[in-house]
């Protein structure tokens, strides 16, 4: 199951190894997000990758509320299953779509395996992901960090298998377009440039109008090169876009409702830094060593990587971010992965003690194991 332009980007390596298996049959129910043309309508990029077996399903308008998409999803999904009869089903993170996989799967006897589960931020966005964990069977996780955290939450260790964060793969692939080939597609004509992604918090709706008035204010004030991509359609989503549109006809900005993913990629490797607060700035940009703000409480913890600089949403402190940022030397790291996430993940899923997995759960208690 795929609901955004990126879940399908972290899950597209796997699905290309089971596409190509002939032990192993691929089924894509692609749904949220890539239905909405607001958006940009990012069902046709899973479309273009030919594979044999696509369902698109939508489950939303872009003035949906969360918990009628949950139920517009489970209702959906619930009869894809039925006619498909899987043997597996595999979701990624945190999003309602995740929840609605994991929900349907635990309440029809049918293995789901968890992309990224055990991994902490400060939003709704957490509670969502470790609820998925508590419905899913099997954990493809990106790290012993999270892995500790799923034990903590009383998995079966047997359960948890550390492979890393799939987007990786295509990270550190030698077959991403060059910088030319992109800014030609998009039609960007500055060199030098900084990428902002800025996503509602749906715990702090209250707060957002002003955070994104100090940002798109200290975005202007800068005057710098900034390549701006859509947040995600949750609840807020319209306050953000509409203060965008202060940044419009600016010579220096381009603003996208999305991007392929191995377009962004390379714009993400050729940038001077990123600024917001999606996760990109928090694990992609470690693998290319780019300079990243980070900006509130939606990751809040997420990582302690000590190259990323973290801010409240006031217009000075902004400002003197983006300042610094050309001072700041940021090494590469791999927290998340070695870039062999999809190898592991084929390897593991087609050993028959994998589909062997009780579907059956009940906490581990491992501080009382002896």
């Amino acid at each position: 199951m795929t609901g955004t332009r990126a879940d399908f980007g972290k899950l597209r390596p796997l699905m290309d190894k089971i596409e190509g298996s002939e032990m192993l049959e691929n089924y894509i129910f692609v749904t949220g997000m890539h239905t909405l043309a607001k958006y940009g309508p990012t069902f046709l990029e899973v479309q273009k990758q030919n594979y044999k077996n696509v369902f698109i399903y939508m489950n939303q308008t872009h003035t949906t509320d969360l918990d009628t998409i949950l139920a517009n999803t489970i209702t959906g999904f619930g009869n894809f299953i039925k006619e498909i009869k899987p043997d597996m089903i595999v979701i990624h993170g945190d999003r309602v779509e995740a929840l609605s996989g994991a929900i349907v799967g635990a309440f029809n006897n049918i293995l789901v395996s968890h992309i990224e589960g055990g991994e902490i931020s400060g939003t709704i966005d957490e509670s969502i992901r470790h609820s998925v964990t508590k419905l899913s069977h099997i954990h493809f996780v990106s790290n012993v960090e999270a892995k500790n955290r799923l034990i903590q939450m009383g998995e079966r260790k047997s359960s948890i298998f550390v492979i890393g964060s799939p987007d990786i793969d295509v990270m550190m692939s030698s077959n991403l377009p060059d910088i030319t080939t992109v800014k030609t597609h998009y039609d960007i004509h500055f060199n030098d440039f900084g990428i902002l992604i800025f996503h509602p918090v749906t715990t702090e709706l209250h707060l957002l109008k002003n955070q994104v008035k100090n940002l798109v204010d200290a975005i202007l004030q800068m005057k710098q090169n900034v390549i701006v991509v859509y947040p995600n359609n949750d609840t807020g989503s319209s306050i953000i876009l509409n203060e965008y549109k202060r940044l419009q006809y600016k010579k220096n900005i381009r603003i996208f409702p999305s991007i392929r993913f191995e377009y962004f990629l390379t714009l993400l490797k050729n940038s001077q830094f990123i600024i917001g607060n999606s996760s990109v700035g928090i694990k992609e940009s470690e693998i290319y060593g780019i300079p990243s703000i980070n900006i509130g409480n939606r990751q809040n913890k997420r990582s302690a990587n000590k190259n990323i600089i973290n801010i409240d949403c006031y217009k000075k402190e902004i400002v003197n971010a983006i300042n610094k940022i050309g001072e700041k030397k940021v090494r590469r790291s791999y927290t998340f992965g070695d870039g062999k996430s999809a190898e592991k993940f084929y390897e593991i899923i087609n050993k028959n003690t994998i589909w062997k997995t009780s579907v059956q759960k009940q906490f581990v208690d491992h501080h009382n194991k002896k």
